[in-house]
């Protein structure tokens, strides 16, 4: 569970670059990242209103388990 702080940090992050603000929570081959990339070509608003949705809202630790673990996680 992250603390407070680091939500603090992504979300600041989230409004200046969605897409990396999520990809410090998510990882960079979540379906959430992908979603906000492309968010943030179509409309810089959008993007900001999924990063902070996927930031503060989906928790990826209820989703985390050894079958779908990410690529980068060893």
């Amino acid at each position: 569970m992250p603390t407070r702080c680091e939500i603090c940090c992504e979300i600041m992050i989230a409004i200046l670059l969605p897409p990396l603000g999520v990809y410090f929570r998510h990882g960079c081959c979540s379906v959430e990242f992908i979603i906000c990339l492309l968010l943030t070509i179509l409309g810089y608003i959008p993007g900001i209103i999924y990063a902070l949705y996927a930031i503060v809202f989906i928790d990826r630790d209820q989703y985390f388990d050894e079958y779908r673990r990410p690529l980068y996680a060893a």
